[in-house]
């Protein structure tokens, strides 16, 4: 990366996946692939997001999970980066819009999950969002059917590819989007928080009965 800037080449075809990444996990990387591979994508980055406008709790800090995210991590052609941070951006769409200035040569798709599609329409300017840029949505255990009934999947329903046409979503003129079928992890990044909490208040037990039994 040149001056902290991922560098892209004019014509390239990149993925944005966006999120807290508090921290990444197999699911990210499950996604990630089936994006290269179903949309026609030619590299994939990683926007760790500074903070989640619709989370309660703010994350773990921005250099720790992306430096969690870089070891998970193992393609070439998948960029972790914490961009939004440099361009002191907040929301997805003035993110996507900053991009676009600094790259205007380059194809970028939004990528998400079915979770996400799902709440999509609560979102800051995001029909803006959808006229920017084509979206890909992968299918998360337990939410196609409500994605595929969301107010953001039916205000957009004319503009929906066949999942047959999926990989060319990256040639696509927005709006355009994609929901496909992945298999896919059912890990997250709250159950692996709270399962390291519970490790944690584990350790902190154990050593509280040991500092008992010696005293």
């Amino acid at each position: 990366m040149k001056n902290d800037l991922p560098v892209a080449p004019p014509g390239q075809r990149i993925g944005l996946l966006g999120g807290s990444f508090d921290p990444a996990h197999e699911g990210h990387v499950r996604l990630t692939e089936e994006a290269l591979k179903r949309f026609g994508l030619d590299r994939v980055w990683w926007l760790v997001t500074p903070g989640n406008p619709l989370k309660a709790h703010g994350p773990a800090p921005l250099s720790e999970r992306i430096d969690y995210a870089r070891q998970l991590v193992d393609d070439p052609r998948v960029t972790v980066t914490g961009i939004e941070a440099r361009l002191q951006t907040r929301m997805t769409v003035d993110t996507i819009a900053a991009l676009q200035r600094l790259y205007p040569h380059v194809r970028f798709v939004w990528l998400m999950g079915s979770d996400n599609l799902v709440q999509f329409s609560r979102w800051d300017r995001w029909r803006e969002i959808a006229a920017r840029v084509p979206i890909g949505v992968l299918v998360r255990p337990g939410t196609r059917l409500r994605a595929r009934l969301s107010k953001a999947a039916r205000i957009m329903a004319d503009d929906r590819l066949a999942e047959s046409h999926a990989s060319l979503l990256g040639r696509s003129t927005p709006p355009a989007w994609v929901m496909v079928n992945i298999p896919m992890s059912s890990a997250s990044s709250t159950a692996i928080r709270a399962a390291r909490k519970a490790r944690a208040l584990k350790a902190k037990d154990a050593r509280r009965s040991a500092s008992e039994s010696a005293g």
